[in-house]
């Protein structure tokens, strides 16, 4: 691999800093970009280790702080513009989008639209504009290198295979904190203990969404464009363990799993050094020690946001986009202690009920769609304040 010039949109988040930390172990990758939306304490850090030709910050005040005391002499850019600026920079191989929430979607159509590669861990993305982001891919002959543990698995289960052979894909879930909760109790589930992942350290979003397998639910929309597949061809399966990362069945009935201990680290580097599998000092792991790997159906009464996933793809259009948005309303209004833990998923339910989808929608529609949902949605819980505690 030669010299690549890498941005990192949300480097200070969990992805980020674990990105910058694969990073640090290669001589050959330079820095281009970096952003954050408060956290500029640790941005100056990354800017002092890193050097990049520049930084964007989201928040203003906090942009006004740094531009007003930082050493940094790269180029220090605001809000918006700066991520349009900067994910539109032709000297970038490899753009890392790992914002948090449908915030990701522009800059990484952006990206792609001026024929920048993308590592995605940015979800959202492709749930809210899958077919928009892949059709712009596929024109403009960009690759997408997923860095979900879960796709990054498929992706290198499918190399040298052809896609015509598939029978199915599968993913795995941990099945979160609250897998052997009885769903009598889920009524009390405090915001602590929902954020109390067992396997992976991570973000308070998706740590939520994890626990109320919305984030398997957000995958399965994910895999859908991915890899082409139909609905029908992608499964989930409960695995506590968390090493069997996913697995693709073919035609004939043999079935090609990725195994690993739980580390981000493993499916970033993956990313970064597609095809190739660069040596790292990360953690091996020894099935002896870990001894046995079980698995489950998951509960989907339990767990209804898995479901409405599933439902989200088969209605098409803008509702994947509406689900995402209503979630990311619900999910925040739940760790500002707004509503219950149950309520994130009823709420979801209805509002996907409630809300009007469009067909073929283009990007504008999309953008829309998502500002219209999270009114109705914000509208509705502070309307109902209390009800859903």
């Amino acid at each position: 691999m030669g010299f690549k010039n890498i941005s990192i949109l949300g480097s200070t988040g969990s992805i980020g800093t674990q990105t910058l930390d694969v990073i640090s172990q290669s001589e050959q990758i330079v820095i281009n970009y970096l952003t954050t939306n408060t956290n500029i304490l640790l941005l100056e850090e990354q800017c002092k280790v890193f050097n990049p030709k520049g930084v964007v910050i989201s928040d203003f005040d906090s942009f006004s702080q740094f531009k007003s005391s930082t050493k940094f002499e790269g180029e220090i850019y605001f809000g918006e513009e700066g991520l349009e600026i900067i994910s539109s920079d032709s000297t970038t191989d490899l753009l890392v989008s790992s914002l948090v929430g449908f915030a990701g979607v522009i800059p990484t159509l952006n990206a792609i639209n001026n024929k920048i590669d993308v590592a995605l861990a940015n979800k959202e993305t492709l749930v809210a504009a899958g077919e928009i982001i892949t059709t712009a891919a596929k024109n403009n002959n960009v690759n997408i290198f997923p860095i979900d543990s879960e796709h990054s698995a498929i992706q290198q289960c499918l190399i040298g295979e052809n896609i015509d052979d598939i029978e199915k894909i599968i993913l795995t879930a941990s099945g979160g904190p609250f897998f052997e909760t009885p769903s009598e109790k889920f009524e009390s589930i405090t915001i602590e203990d929902a954020l109390n992942h067992p396997n992976w350290t991570m973000g308070s979003k998706i740590t939520i969404d994890s626990a109320t397998l919305m984030n398997k639910g957000l995958e399965v929309i994910e895999a859908y464009w991915l890899f082409g597949l139909p609905v029908e061809a992608i499964d989930v399966i409960i695995h506590p363990q968390s090493i069997i990362h996913s697995m693709v069945q073919f035609k004939d009935s043999s079935v090609k799993a990725q195994l690993g201990l739980p580390d981000m680290k493993v499916p970033i580097a993956y990313a970064l050094n597609y095809p190739k599998h660069k040596s790292y000092d990360f953690k091996r792991m020894n099935l002896a020690e870990i001894g046995t790997l079980t698995f489950f159906k998951p509960d989907y009464n339990k767990f209804p946001n898995l479901r409405l996933a599933f439902e989200a793809l088969e209605r098409g259009g803008s509702t994947c986009c509406i689900l995402n948005a209503v979630n990311e309303v619900t999910v925040q209004s739940f760790l500002e202690g707004k509503i219950g833990f149950k309520s994130i998923s009823e709420i979801n339910s209805l509002m996907l009920d409630k809300i009007e989808s469009t067909n073929n929608p283009s990007i504008h529609d999309i953008i829309e769609a998502d500002k219209n949902a999270r009114i109705i949605t914000n509208e509705y819980i502070n309307s109902n304040n209390g009800i859903y505690k």
